[in-house]
């Protein structure tokens, strides 16, 4: 009883770091607060034995720190591969089930993203997929804060989204 409280204490922790990760403006700072929130992740996730949400979340809190200084195309590949050994093991190692497909589909997609785009609207539009199949999977692992994690920061996502569009005099206007 005390694992799953403490892994529940990494989700929460997780969840406060990504809701602010969401609502930065500038692309380093998302990468920088986020690989925190997605290190405090991939502990929750390892600790309830979600090994492919576990490798991903780590993998992408690295990934972000590289990516606040350098961000060369062979960087890209190299995440994006790194994942393919770890989903080798889990599937014809370990026989884990299908649903690993969801975690290790969302992660690649974050990866791609949050390598290759520049620009925060574009990163959010994308990272409503990568989002959706995360939740997938931590509902099928059973990960109250992980499933909280992805409801925020689909939210979080939306309302960024609804408030960029908006035109600029009007989110001005808001602000005084």
């Amino acid at each position: 009883m005390t694992d799953i409280w403490l892994a529940e204490g990494f989700g929460a922790l997780a969840l406060v770091c990504n809701f602010i990760a969401y609502r930065q403006n500038r692309v380093n700072h998302y990468r920088f607060i986020s690989a925190l929130g997605l290190t405090f992740l991939s502990t929750h996730f390892f600790l309830l034995s979600a090994m492919a949400a576990g490798i991903g979340c780590g993998l992408a809190a690295i990934r972000n720190l590289i990516a606040l200084r350098y961000r060369p195309l062979w960087l890209v590949y190299f995440f994006v591969l790194l994942h393919l050994p770890f989903f080798i093991y889990e599937w014809w190692w370990l026989n884990h089930g299908w649903p690993i497909i969801l975690a290790y589909v969302s992660a690649i997609i974050f990866t791609l993203g949050s390598l290759l785009l520049q620009h925060t609207h574009r990163i959010r539009q994308w990272f409503i997929l990568a989002e959706g199949l995360g939740l997938a999977y931590a509902l099928l692992v059973g990960s109250l804060f992980g499933s909280l994690f992805n409801i925020s920061n689909l939210s979080s996502i939306g309302i960024k989204l609804y408030q960029d569009r908006r035109p600029k005099r009007a989110r001005q206007s808001d602000a005084d």
